[in-house]
């Protein structure tokens, strides 16, 4: 092995450091940088399974114009020339960039340089207006500038942790393990969860508040005036460091605990258990993530959050602060680069004084004088004929904005889609007209922020394939052919971080709460080797700061925080008889995003392998749904297929599905095709979490599973779903025509040449085939009335070493593994491949709890991320085992 490189994890918020070691051979080595602040050596299983996602298969390697293979030059000279010629004819508010928090920060500065500074329209918006630009307003407003207070250590340090709108435990695991080591360590610290549903998270709950979806603000707000008439105000602070003070007390006047409770649908002890928890803990964190944020009203209810703060002082001290924990790698470093539409670079925004002062530091020629689209708005634009060039970088939003359908539709519509990509083949990508090859994480160098403020860098350790090129590059090199050359002469990414770090500090004078500038003279080699940081990094702050405001002083003009009233209401999308269920959406543990990258592993496909609908079991019931069966979720805006999962931890009325699905894993998974276009008056950032639906048995005549060696795609006209395997073809498959000759079904879709078919006809039109070649395994198909029940594991042995007695070949043919070795059931530890059968027989072996589990199986001992699984199963077959 070589020397250790250190660099940052590429999925979500938290910035874990990754340490990775490279063999002769090229195998890469993943771990947990023990030395970076943000993890101290922890990864999440997505994180475990970077080196495993390392491969060029499906990687976009060369540029294509119009279909064609081309040069870089070429491709490049295309580019600039198409968006001159719309600029020309059109104006330079008919293009736009939409940009994303996996660009590094060098990378979103050129894009953000060129459309606002050069181009002269801010129509360059990010799909981290998908996750935090509420948070942001809510900073803003509170605060005057977009600081996030708080630093991983408050959370440990906090005598109460309150997560709202985040499944902490699966969508930032580090974070959430670290909460659970403190726990451990201080028994007398408490946490509450408040979300509608039951989520692993909540094993942790000391107390779990599954408000109405949307209500959270009400329950803020309900607290604030609870400790108002309880003596729970630090009224010193407010006095000394706060305006609005009266006109906020004056709004929650109305809001007695039994509104509340009614209000949120909690119980009435529920809610005063909670208010006592904030009277009688002496520091609070409140951790927030896309269930506040992704909201008609987010940015009210970040500000209902920080109210609450600022009112009880818990904040800029250690154990206490108002914390939103951002979704993507560099959701931060957009933030501070001014990724976003409505922002300039350095955190300025749009005052003349603003756009005077960046147009002078950049010597721009007509800098962008007002705010451009945001995400929602630039597709509705692209829809409507107004934006007719678009350049998308590094995200998928055929998949991921809101109504989705129409999004694809303007896409395909719009004169200009230039997409730079790693990937050949997304949704977003097939309706490009010309595709960049961009490097990705591994081949490229650049710096991103995590949520805690944190700058650290991401380092190649892998060579750039084919004539894949950085982000950075590829715009320098478009502006230079634009006309722009003297301002994009760029020859390596450190040159971009420092003028990046100069700005911050121009003209600042303490203004504004981002400022790097102390770390702008650094050259090359002390940017290649610089460590995390969290900022400011300026005079005052030579080493960084862990956390803001201890001083009291923040950065509206008088110094002052503000607080700000605000009116709880629920959401703007009402159920109906014909919509009668609220759809909420998010992650799971092992997928990131729309699976670009997490979807080339086999472990983490194996938890939860298709996309899945949540039900309470009495919803389910009622609408003649069982558990597994196949399900279609509608809306006005579109309809998805999933796998129906009954969940009595799930509020009544409301449903759950995952965000991750897309055209190259699902046949019609895709779900933000039926989230409506709403968006917060405020921020802009769209309403994901509360959209009606209805939700009804999708009948099947039959269900399949294969798995073959050859790549292939699945037939068309059925609900298909793929998932990655390791040198397989692996398709869960559903049919609503019969097939009356499967074998000439088989023979029609797949590749069945020169193979012995060893077959097993069943009762209800169930069929097994197994397909040999020369003693090896080349397929395995099974089909029946339900979805078959199968060893998955035992099956894929038998690609890697073929059965070869008579009785090994039949249980194959049976769908199990060999006689006397039982099932490892349903994957519950990916990091370990551990399946609930194997976990069930250890329980009823004698094993207590996850530790003893973790001793005899290794589940549980890497990320954690499975710990709430393992103690339902040890409460459910430990019972069984008294009983």
């Amino acid at each position: 092995m070589t020397a250790a490189h250190c660099t940052t994890c590429p999925y979500c918020g938290v910035g874990c450091g990754v340490a990775v070691e490279k063999s002769s051979d090229g195998a890469v080595a993943v771990s947990g940088d023990v030395a970076h602040p943000a993890n101290q050596g922890r990864l999440c299983v997505k994180g475990s399974a970077l080196g495993e996602t390392l491969d060029l298969t499906g990687r976009l390697l060369q540029p294509q114009v119009d279909g064609r293979t081309v040069g870089w030059d070429e491709a490049l000279d295309q580019v600039a020339l198409r968006f001159s010629r719309v600029i020309e004819q059109y104006g330079p508010q008919a293009v736009a960039f939409y940009a994303s928090g996996q660009l590094l920060t060098e990378d979103y500065y050129v894009a953000n340089k060129l459309m606002k500074g050069f181009i002269g329209a801010a129509n360059i918006d990010t799909n981290s207006r998908l996750c935090m630009a509420s948070a942001v307003v809510g900073y803003k407003r509170a605060f005057g500038g977009d600081a996030v207070p708080c630093c991983y250590e408050d959370i440990e340090q906090a005598d109460l942790v309150i997560l709202t709108g985040s499944n902490t435990a699966w969508a930032h695991p580090v974070v959430y393990q670290r909460l659970v080591k403190a726990r451990r360590e201080r028994p007398q610290m408490r946490v509450v969860v408040i979300d509608p549903r039951e989520t692993a998270t909540c094993d942790i709950a000391d107390l779990h508040l599954p408000l109405r979806p949307g209500s959270d603000a009400a329950l803020f707000t309900g607290a604030l005036r609870w400790l108002a008439q309880h003596d729970g105000l630090d009224n010193a602070f407010l006095h000394r460091h706060a305006n609005g003070v009266e006109e906020t007390l004056a709004a929650v006047a109305d809001w007695a605990p039994e509104r509340v409770a009614d209000f949120c649908g909690l119980p009435l002890k529920d809610v005063l258990a909670f208010f006592n928890l904030l009277k009688t803990s002496r520091d609070w964190v409140t951790l927030y993530s896309m269930g506040i944020n992704q909201s008609s009203s987010g940015a009210d209810k970040c500000n209902a959050i920080i109210n609450l703060h600022l009112a009880g002082g818990r904040i800029g001290r250690p154990g206490s602060g108002p914390f939103s924990i951002t979704g993507q790698p560099n959701a931060m470093g957009g933030r501070e680069v001014g990724g976003l539409a409505n922002q300039l670079a350095a955190h300025m925004g749009f005052s003349d004084e603003d756009i005077d002062r960046v147009q002078r530091f950049w010597q721009s020629p007509g800098i962008a004088r007002q705010p451009g689209l945001n995400a929602v708005e630039l597709f509705q634009a692209m829809a409507a004929g107004q934006v007719k060039a678009v350049w998308i970088m590094g995200t998928n939003p055929a998949v991921s904005l809101p109504d989705a359908d129409a999004v694809r539709q303007a896409l395909k519509q719009c004169p200009l889609v230039v997409v730079s990509e790693v990937m050949a083949v997304t949704d977003t990508a097939e309706l490009a007209h010309i595709r960049l090859p961009a490097l990705a994480w591994g081949e490229k160098e650049g710096s991103v922020t995590n949520s805690e403020r944190c700058i650290s860098r991401q380092r190649a350790f892998l060579p750039p394939p084919g004539e894949a090129r950085a982000d950075w590059w590829i715009l320098s090199q478009v502006a230079q052919r634009m006309g722009y050359g003297a301002a994009f002469g760029y020859r390596h990414p450190s040159e971009i971080f420092s003028e990046h770090a100069a700005l911050s500090g121009f003209e600042n004078n303490g203004t504004r709460a981002f400022d790097i500038s102390l770390l702008a003279p650094w050259d090359r080699e002390r940017w290649l080797h610089m460590t995390p940081v969290q900022w400011p990094v300026n005079a005052r702050h030579p080493g960084g700061c862990r956390r803001l405001f201890g001083d009291g002083r923040f950065f509206h003009a008088d110094g002052k925080a503000q607080l700000l009233p605000v009116t709880p209401r629920l959401p703007q999308n009402a159920v109906s008889p014909r919509y009668p269920l609220v759809l909420n959406t998010g992650r799971i543990r092992d997928q990131w995003h729309t699976m670009t990258r997490t979807g080339k592993a086999a472990r983490l496909m194996r938890h939860l392998s298709e996309p899945f609908c949540e039900m309470h079991p009495q919803d389910a019931a009622e609408l003649g749904i069982v558990d597994n069966a196949l399900v279609r979720l509608s809306s006005p805006h579109g309809w998805m297929l999933a796998r129906a999962q009954c969940h009595p931890g799930q509020r009544r009325g409301s449903v759950f599905a995952p965000m991750h699905w897309n055209g190259q894993f699902t046949a019609q998974g895709r779900v933000d095709s039926l989230i409506p276009p709403v968006v917060d008056a405020h921020s802009g950032q769209p309403e994901s979490k509360h959209a009606p639906v209805r939700v009804s048995l999708w009948p099947t005549n039959w269900q399949a599973e294969i798995f073959l060696r050859a790549e292939v795609a699945p037939p068309v006209g059925i609900y298909w779903s793929r998932v990655a395997q390791d040198g397989l073809t692996h398709y869960i498959m559903a049919g609503q025509r019969p097939v009356e000759d499967w074998q000439e079904w088989l023979l029609r879709h797949f590749p069945l040449e020169g193979l012995t078919l060893q077959t097993a006809q069943l009762a209800q039109r169930g069929l097994h085939v197994i397909g040999w070649r020369q003693g090896e395994v080349q397929l395995a198909f099974y089909v029946r009335r339900q979805a078959p029940l199968l060893d998955r594991p035992a099956i894929l042995g038998a690609f890697a070493q073929p059965p070869v007695s008579g009785p090994q070949r039949l249980a194959l043919l049976a769908g199990r593994g060999a006689t006397g070795q039982p099932a490892a059931g349903a994957t519950i530890c990916s990091c370990f491949g551990v399946g609930e059968n194997r976990i069930i027989a250890a329980i009823q072996g004698g094993c207590h709890n996850a530790g003893e589990l973790g001793e005899r199986l290794q589940c549980g001992t890497n990320c954690g991320s499975c710990l709430s699984e393992l103690k339902k199963l040890i409460q459910r077959h430990a019972a069984q085992r008294v009983a």
